[in-house]
């Protein structure tokens, strides 16, 4: 038997009930001959309740003490699995990601991984451990200060140590039993994807789907590492995340993958810019230099007769003031009107393969948000994907209008969220 790395959610680790069993879980795979590395979340809402927490203390939340301060969550979990593990007559070693050999750059709350050096965790193995790693954090390359890899991080984590120990797979377990064509908070009737394509995957995560992270699905396909997204709370198969099917599955995909929706971005449409050769491109440099990504972009056909035109974008909200107060700065530069901030919307994608070459789909993703009375504002189209912004309000209708209209509805019993989150 090979090596398996498997990571725990924050939810799945989310008391002591949940510890115990997800030990139990892993001293299984253990018995049945794998090494076994294991990657954890803080548990439950440790991370919200520390951010919180900080928020009370002090207006600065964020560098150096910050990521301190977070990564405590991470370490309380690792701590109490392994003593949970080793009630049940197994060894376990615990490490931090500093310790795991996890090098980040220097950006604290959003680091993202340089190397893996998992010198020590091949050590614990060779010992017959378990070992245990904290997700979500690492250590600078240069100054050797703690980082955090922004949330959802610990999922990166474990496909990054699956890739430097060569792991056989890595087992993502959540609080739902996979990847579902939508999520199943929303849409009751979700079905359950025995495997996914990694293309389609990475096009769902960074359209909101929130099972996997779409940091996490890029290095997997980077690496070629297996993931297996599988629920904690019970035994049934997950959903494989691949270049090619596991097992007896079919070779052969589905047009349609799934619908994702995302309602933590806001719009920003800057009015009067004037419609000249490098406007648009003085416009996203700046943004690009306050470290700001920009989802969907749509520019408007200039008025006649004033020459001048509307550019509009998405965002995350969360960056939505910085990239105001920057573009405010720029105004004189760039000579446009006025801006506006709207962050009550929403994005709802469609998402497979072989969409470009089927015709209909295009024209059944539109006539199924009209028929539920949704408008739209943005729209943004790829090879895999058809993305829409509507009303943030009119989110869960669009999104099970969109679902049924495509067949994705299930037959069979209704998709379980076991923790609440989807996470």
């Amino acid at each position: 038997m090979g090596l398996v790395v498997q990571k725990y959610g924050g939810s799945s680790v989310a008391d002591a009930e949940g510890i115990k069993r997800v030990a139990k879980r892993v001293v299984e795979a253990k018995k049945n001959g794998h090494q076994v590395v294991v990657v954890v979340s803080a548990m439950g809402d440790t991370t919200d309740e520390l951010i919180d927490l900080a928020g009370e203390v002090s207006p600065i939340t964020s560098g150096r003490e910050f990521d301190m301060l977070l990564t405590a969550g991470e370490r309380i979990s690792m701590a109490l699995l392994a003593m949970a593990i080793k009630s049940l007559g197994h060894e376990a070693q615990s490490f931090t990601g500093s310790q795991a050999g996890v090098i980040t750059d220097s950006a604290h709350s959003k680091a993202r991984i340089i190397d893996v050096t998992p010198g020590r965790i091949r050590t614990a193995l060779e010992e017959g451990n378990i070992a245990i790693v904290a997700g979500f954090q690492g250590v600078s390359q240069d100054k050797k200060d703690i980082t955090t890899l922004g949330r959802g991080g610990s999922d990166t984590t474990a496909v990054a140590l699956a890739a430097a120990l060569n792991a056989e797979v890595c087992e993502i377990y959540t609080d739902v039993d996979g990847v579902f064509t939508a999520d199943p908070r929303v849409v009751q009737k979700a079905r359950k994807l025995d495997w996914i394509s990694f293309e389609d995957m990475l096009e769902l995560a960074s359209s909101g789907s929130k099972v996997l992270l779409h940091r996490c699905v890029e290095y997997a396909r980077r690496y070629n590492i297996p993931i297996h997204v599988r629920s904690s709370f019970s035994g049934l198969p997950g959903t494989w995340v691949s270049n090619e099917p596991q097992g007896d599955q079919p070779m052969e995909q589905a047009i349609i993958s799934g619908v994702a929706h995302d309602t933590s971005q806001a719009k920003i449409t800057v009015v009067g810019v004037p419609d000249k050769p490098g406007e648009a491109a003085k416009i996203f440099r700046l943004l690009a230099d306050a470290e700001l990504n920009i989802d969907m972009v749509v520019q408007n056909v200039s008025a006649a007769s004033t020459g001048l035109t509307d550019i509009s974008f998405t965002l995350p909200k969360d960056d939505g003031r910085r990239a105001i107060e920057s573009l405010e700065k720029a105004k004189g530069s760039i000579g446009f009107d006025t801006l506006r901030y709207d962050d009550q919307i929403a994005k709802i994608s469609l998402v497979g393969a072989g969409m470009k070459t089927n015709p209909g789909v295009t024209a059944t993703f539109f006539e199924s948000l009209s028929g539920a009375g949704v408008n739209i504002e943005l729209i943004s189209t790829s090879e895999i994907r058809i993305s829409v912004v509507t009303r943030k309000d009119d989110v869960n209708e669009a999104v099970q209008a969109v679902h049924t209209a495509f067949g994705l509805d299930s037959e069979s019993d209704e998709a379980v969220v076991y923790g609440g989150t989807g996470r």
